[in-house]
């Protein structure tokens, strides 16, 4: 009875205060290669995963394909991309950051092929990736805290002064951009407003869960949760296994939330609740 209690309790003070929690589901295989960002088409049941191999110039990288349960479907999906981050998709297109060659690869999905690569000239470290609903592709500038957006293959400085600018993510016609420790909201006017601060772990990877609610990720190891009053809190906190949490990717329909592991080469899979 005592125990029974004691669950009904915790169960309500995390109703009552909006608190998540995450419970891990499935572990991929290690053998993934510096796995750095996870892209969720749940239409089609697969994950798509970048393997960064080696975070240095002109390294030989490569996507893979994997299911819902974390078994490849191709291990080498696509290959000879350079030291790739950031993934989106929008449509028949997979748009993938090259760190260091200052371009974006443009893979025809059916063909599992490099069709084309974008350069973005005077980019320094092209990191994250998100595609809007138009298919307007933005893209952050790690070492130069600038945003960059493409339209019809045509890149243009979108945003700057954002220091550190990583994780991206396009909602409606708003961009959310993980930038020094904060999440930021950057609406069609230009106008930024913080959306909540203090954040460590050296901010990586934003998904919505929920309208004005969102999961942030810490590359050293930690997820955060962000509530609709900007308050945070600290979900998963692996640092002391030494396990990242790189661009994390979430599925809507399942509540399945996915971690890139960089250094342990794998994916892992949280439910939250």
């Amino acid at each position: 009875m005592k125990i029974t209690l004691t669950l009904t309790l915790i169960m309500f003070v995390q109703v009552l205060f909006g608190q998540k929690s995450l419970t891990p589901q499935w572990q991929s295989d290690t053998t993934l290669r510096s796995p750095e960002s996870v892209w969720v088409d749940a239409k089609n049941k697969v994950l798509y995963v970048s393997n960064t191999i080696a975070f240095e110039p002109n390294t030989t990288a490569f996507i893979s394909k994997l299911d819902m349960d974390g078994k490849f479907i191709k291990r080498d999906w696509v290959t000879g991309l350079n030291a790739v981050l950031g993934i989106g998709i929008h449509k028949n297109r997979l748009y993938a950051a090259e760190a260091f060659s200052k371009s974006i690869a443009v893979i025809d999905i059916d063909k599992a092929s490099i069709v084309k690569r974008i350069t973005i000239d005077g980019a320094e470290l092209l990191n994250d990736i998100t595609v809007d609903s138009k298919g307007i592709v933005y893209v952050s500038d790690t070492r130069l805290g600038k945003i960059y957006r493409i339209e019809n293959d045509s890149p243009m400085l979108y945003a700057e002064n954002l220091k550190g600018a990583n994780g991206l993510l396009a909602v409606g016609k708003d961009l959310y951009v993980l930038s020094d420790g904060a999440l930021v909201k950057i609406d069609q006017d230009k106008k930024t407003t913080v959306i909540s601060k203090g954040m460590e772990g050296g901010l990586d990877g934003v998904v919505q869960i929920k309208p004005n609610e969102f999961v942030v990720s810490g590359w050293q190891g930690l997820i955060y949760h962000v509530k609709p009053d900007g308050s945070n809190a600290v979900l998963l906190d692996t640092r002391d296994k030494k396990i990242n949490a790189a661009d994390i990717g979430y599925d809507k329909s399942s509540g399945m939330l996915y971690v890139p592991t960089v250094r342990s080469n794998s994916v892992q899979a949280y439910k939250l609740d």
